[in-house]
């Protein structure tokens, strides 16, 4: 697919997706979302990718928001299609992802866009960014698996705050709740977001896969969390990778993890 609203480049084996609609402060529209949705399916898929990170173009944002231009006109059916193709295609397949995804938060990150902060897997915002859910201003409430994500991360009563008074909080505030790992000044936050993922990527990436399928099964109603980390366990046994790092750690040597 030849992307028209997001840039992306593959650099030392991380994927870096930027959405690119800095007019419209990267909002998200049905073309964002489809491009996004192929570029996560892509980066799944290849050998040559160990991770993503995901930011938006320019200073001033992140994504701040939907663009709500393109459903304020849905009804009830549309509505629920709306929110149920974002989940599958976009959201759910990020936090669901084979490979371990970071988002850089550089500036608003409202709406939609905290949403899709959310689904990564670490969240790294600059000092200038505000995040929040402003939903119920229109009458609406979180569609992209906002109201789950944020009450885990955050828990009960600082969900309910944020959703119900639709306010910003900042990026120290967003850091103090756990909402985001990191703050770092704006000149620094795709530096810090690569010393992560330099980290990520210097250990064994079937062991990440499996550790992510077995955090996001503590969150889910339909498994047994620890029935998943017993069976990524057991399969961490069968990979080259397991046999590399006993042997490197034994050896006192640098493991040279091949992903396989």
């Amino acid at each position: 697919m030849a992307y028209q609203q997001i840039l992306t480049t593959v650099k030392d084996h991380t994927f870096y997706i930027t959405i690119n609609r800095p007019q419209k402060l990267n909002a998200l529209n049905k073309e964002v979302l489809t491009e996004l949705a192929d570029a996560i399916a892509f980066a799944n898929t290849s050998e040559d990718i160990q991770a993503v990170l995901i930011t938006g173009a320019g200073e001033k944002a992140f994504v701040a928001g939907a663009d709500i231009s393109e459903f304020q006109h849905y009804n009830l059916e549309e509505g629920k299609q709306l929110a149920k193709n974002g989940h599958d295609q976009v959201f759910n397949a990020i936090e669901n992802s084979t490979k371990p995804v970071v988002a850089a938060i550089n500036g608003f990150a409202l709406g939609g866009g905290l949403e899709l902060a959310m689904a990564c897997h670490i969240r790294i915002a600059s000092e200038n960014a505000r995040l929040g859910l402003p939903e119920v201003t229109l009458g609406l409430i979180p569609g992209y698996g906002g109201t789950q994500r944020l009450t885990q991360l955050v828990g009960k009563g600082h969900a309910f705050e944020m959703i119900f008074t639709a306010e910003m909080i900042t990026a120290d505030r967003a850091e103090k709740i756990g909402l985001v790992n990191y703050v770092v000044p704006q000149e620094n936050l795709l530096e810090k977001a690569n010393e992560i993922l330099g980290k990520i990527k210097s250990k064994a990436p079937l062991a990440i896969s499996s550790a992510i399928k077995a955090v996001n099964a503590s969150f889910s109603k339909e498994v047994n969390g620890y029935q998943v980390e017993i069976e990524e366990f057991g399969n961490c046994f069968n990979t080259q990778d397991f046999k590399e790092g006993v042997a490197a750690f034994l050896e006192k040597r640098k493991a040279n993890f091949k992903g396989r």
